[in-house]
């Protein structure tokens, strides 16, 4: 955490509290200052040094942060009262089927299309490469761009841009699917890094040094490496020492940062991939800031893959009919960060240390500590199953982003939603009736990804010329899949395409339907689709 006495000392050095503030954590958390460095005397001898960065600059960007062009464009549109000659074919909500029409309408005569004034997400010269420009700002990247098709598009994207087929791949095995589908798209050779497991946590966490030293080892020839940071609980790792390794071997670092958007923000305690030095970061707006569903970001931090290539391949990928909701929803995600004080974080803290205080003291569940401050999660005891928890909460209407066979995720907003009094009298109905519930000892096994440094079984390439057919669980041990099998939430395939399937595998997947956990595709729980291979192969 960032000590309260940098925050008193930047108010008082550089006034108006909240705001010059907000300037000065920005520039020491981008700065890699260590907060115990930073003293009261020391701050104010470097005064001049933080002037520099902070008033010139600094003052600037917030000034221009105020600003959304993209909503204020398509804001001035609407109020010209237009007519619509063009699509959609709600023609600004004037055409809708009642039963929703009146719920819908303020909100459709903002889904626009591209009209003189409001740009083309494609070939953005206006609203739209203004709106870009100050997330590029505000994310210190040298380009930012919106993504309408959720961060699934920047991922593919980015590892389309930057890899050519047949180049071997650095990726964390449990990557989110997209990851997988962007790799197969680009035909490169994945090398699965596996992830260390936390015993106290029960879960993987990532890659380690050791490991990707070992692999950069086995694999010299390796062009890119993709991890994901923050993890789904939002817990991070050492990830400036992975980059500065790969960049010491040539290797591009693409990130999946799905859950780091407000990683920007100077008072949260967690640095950004891009501040670490990645070159190409892909982040959710909509997970953990306040933007719409599907809206997301893409930023080059570096000039390792070439910006054309990025944008090529979002203009094939992204609909050619962008949502102007969703675009004008990131411009004003952005806004909220760049405008949020320190006084609004502390207010969220104090609301999830209310929320955090009213689930301990319970038998039933272990809270644990995340590195996000906005993440929450219960690791539920061994006697009880996770999902006869999660079943008691959503009687309650309490709904978790991610339940697992043994935990239950919270995820907060940036600031309070609900009053803490209707949510005590909630929880202590669910503890009382956990009383009564049932126990019994439930065997789920932990481990079930492979230990060691692994590529596919099958090429992507070879994959593409083989038939398949069904097999059974009870036969599927040793075969080679010809489709991933996803618990979703939250989209890591326990198999994956052209993996060889593994018995321990096979064991985690039974107990996680028999805990009703959902899985992508549906209507797996005989068996899987495995490649039909040739006698001999």
């Amino acid at each position: 955490m960032i000590r309260s006495d940098i925050l008193d000392v930047a108010d008082v050095a550089l006034g108006d509290g909240q705001k010059y503030a907000s300037i000065f954590l920005l520039f020491q958390k981008r700065c890699e200052y260590e907060p115990s460095a930073i003293t009261k005397s020391g701050f104010l001898s470097n005064l001049s040094k933080c002037f520099i960065h902070c008033t010139r600059k600094g003052i600037y960007m917030l000034n221009k942060q105020k600003q959304a062009p993209l909503y204020e464009a398509v804001r001035t549109f609407i109020e010209r009262d237009p007519i619509s000659f063009h699509v959609p074919g709600h023609k600004h909500g004037q055409v809708f089927s009642q039963q929703a029409k009146a719920e819908l309408q303020s909100m459709l005569k903002w889904d626009l299309t591209e009209l003189n004034g409001l740009d083309d997400l494609h070939a953005p010269e206006g609203a739209i490469a203004a709106a870009q420009q100050l997330a590029a700002d505000w994310f210190q990247s040298k380009q930012s761009y919106f993504l309408i098709n959720g961060s699934t598009v920047g991922n593919l994207a980015m590892i389309l841009a930057a890899c050519q087929a047949g180049d071997q791949v650095f990726v964390q095995r449990n990557c989110h699917k997209s990851i997988l589908h962007g790799m197969e798209l680009a035909g490169v050779q994945p090398i699965f890094l596996p992830p260390a497991y936390d015993f106290e946590k029960q879960r993987y966490t990532a890659p380690s040094t050791n490991m990707m030293k070992q692999a950069l080892n086995d694999y010299p020839e390796i062009k890119a490496m993709i991890l994901t940071y923050p993890d789904y609980f939002g817990d991070i790792f050492p990830l400036k020492v992975l980059i500065e390794t790969a960049h010491a071997n040539d290797i591009t670092v693409l990130i999946d940062e799905a859950h780091g958007c407000h990683f920007s923000l100077p008072f949260v305690p967690v640095p950004s991939a891009g501040e670490l030095g990645a070159d190409i970061v892909v982040q959710s707006a909509h997970k953990m800031t306040p933007s719409l569903t599907m809206s997301a970001f893409l930023h080059v931090y570096t000039d390792r893959v070439p910006m054309k290539k990025v944008s090529y391949y979002l203009q094939m990928l992204q609909s050619s009919s962008p949502s102007y909701p969703l675009m004008v929803s990131l411009d004003l995600a952005r806004c909220y960060l760049a405008n949020y004080t320190s006084t609004q974080y502390q207010t969220a803290l104090d609301y999830i240390a209310a929320v955090r205080s009213n689930l301990e003291a319970a038998p039933y569940w272990d809270i644990e500590t995340n590195d996000d401050p906005f993440k929450l999660t219960l690791r539920i005891k061994e006697h009880l199953r996770s999902s006869d928890v999660q079943a008691l909460f959503e009687e309650e209407y309490i709904y978790f982003e991610l339940s697992t066979d043994r935990h239950l995720l919270f995820i907060f907003g940036l600031e309070p939603t609900f009053p803490l009094d209707g949510l005590q009298k909630k929880l202590e109905r669910i503890k009382h009736r956990l009383k009564g519930l049932k126990h019994a000892k439930i065997e789920v096994s932990h481990l079930f990804f492979q230990d060691r440094i692994a590529p596919l079984a099958l090429s992507y390439h070879h994959m593409q010329a083989l038939d398949v057919k069904w097999c059974t669980w009870e036969e599927a041990a040793g075969q080679i899949a010809a489709e991933a099998i996803i618990p979703y939430p939250p989209g890591i395939p326990l198999i994956a395409k052209g993996e060889r399937i593994e018995a321990a595998t096979i064991k985690k997947i039974k107990q996680l339907f028999q805990l009703n956990i959902g899985f992508q595709p549906s209507h797996r729980q005989e068996g899987i689709y495995i490649f039909d291979m040739p006698e001999g192969e």
